[in-house]
Order: structure tokens, then sequence, then C-alpha cells
């Protein structure tokens, strides 16, 4: 497999699974943030739109700099690892800024409702 080909299916399945992941989020982060932010809709979605950008920037920046990264695979073998070690980590990364995200915000939201 050429690294072109290597470096496409890359791209398309990183981009993919960043963009299916921040949909989600978005989507069901709403009711969420609705309670950290005490019902303010306006606050709530304005929020939650800039965390989506964040998001994308965080994860888009990752998995451009990892296209330098790593050995080159010369072999289909070798392109499936590079591929599963390359994704694996773009997985990684958006679970932990997932979960950071909602550390953070249950965090705020005890410290509304305490106040």
């Amino acid at each position: 497999m050429s690294m072109t080909i290597t470096y496409a299916v890359y791209l398309t399945i990183s981009a993919g699974i960043t963009m299916g992941v921040a949909h989600v989020l978005h989507k069901r982060g709403r009711i969420f943030l609705l309670k950290a932010f005490q019902q303010q809709e306006a606050m709530t979605d304005s929020v939650n739109d800039l965390l989506v950008v964040g998001f994308y920037l965080v994860n888009f920046g990752y998995v451009t700099l990892a296209l330098k990264y790593g050995a080159k695979p010369t072999t289909l073998a070798e392109s499936i690892e590079f591929l599963s070690t390359k994704i694996g980590l773009v997985l990684l990364i958006l679970g932990a800024m997932h979960f950071i995200n909602l550390a953070v915000f249950a965090q705020l939201g005890r410290r509304k409702s305490s106040c």
C-alpha cells in the first residue's frame, strides 16, 4: 500500500471519527451544559459551539502533526499497523478530551449550585 493511500485512509478515518464524535457531543452535551449553566440557554449554546470549535482544532491539529511521525510502512501489514496506531492515538485523545470536558463542567456545575 503506498504512503499516499495510507495517508488518505488515515485522514479520512480520523476526520470521520472526529466529526462524528463532535456531532454527538454537541447534540447530547447540551443537556449537561444546561445544568452546568443553570438553564441559561444562550450561554449554553455559545459554550457548546465554542467547545466544538476547540475540539476540531485540537483533534485536526494532532491528526495533521502526527502524519509525519512513525516508521513508514512498506507492506500491507505494516500499513494496517501504522493506521491502527495512528487512529488509536486519535481515539485516545478524543476520549481524554471528552473526560476532561466532563470533569471541568461537573466542577463548574458544583460551584454554581453551592453559590
